[in-house]
């Protein structure tokens, strides 16, 4: 039996490449915990191009709730900092934990995130808060830098084969703007 992997997804464009990665050394779950995308339109236009996606590879999709404000508590103070700032480093460790939690609560044996698809993500630092978070829940990281080895353009390759719905920017409403 497969191990079972508890998968952070923060949109069909990345999950699909590190779903197709994974899935035959493990039982991939989406797990879809993401209160930094805004507005709620754009939040409800990913969720459901990732759990259509989801149903078609037959991967079990699990949304977590929507923590819009929990997130904006967070990361207050943090708005206007660059891209790869500090408010990204509360957003991923925010979202990593919340995935650790539930993988320990329902008995998984790995948790991990799409993440380091992105080549405006800091595989490093989600990495070493993965390594953390995983020692304190007791549930395996796997460690990954998706965008090695051309995973941001095989991501790319495969989201233009599903016809995915790209966004130009990660969700977070501060992204949007230049820095």
């Amino acid at each position: 039996m497969k191990p079972k992997f508890l998968l952070h997804s923060c949109c069909a464009g990345c999950a699909a490449y590190v779903i197709k990665l994974l899935s035959n050394d493990y039982n991939v779950s989406c797990y879809f915990y993401n209160p930094n995308i805004h507005p709620e339109g754009e939040y409800q236009k990913r969720k459901q191009e990732l759990k259509k996606y989801c149903q078609k590879v037959k991967t079990l999709f699990i949304e977590a709730d929507y923590e819009i404000d929990k997130w904006q508590e967070l990361i207050k103070g943090f708005e206007f900092e660059s891209e790869k700032g500090k408010r990204c480093l509360i957003c991923y460790a925010m979202r990593l934990e919340k995935t650790a939690q539930f993988a320990q609560k329902q008995k998984f044996d790995y948790f991990g995130s799409t993440l380091s698809v992105s080549p405006h993500k800091l595989a490093d630092r989600i990495n070493q808060f993965g390594n953390k978070i995983a020692r304190m829940y007791d549930v395996k990281f796997y460690q990954a830098d998706f965008k090695k080895n051309d995973g941001f353009k095989k991501a790319c390759a495969l989201s233009k084969q599903e016809n995915f719905y790209r966004q130009d920017y990660c969700g977070c409403v501060y992204s949007q703007r230049k820095t």
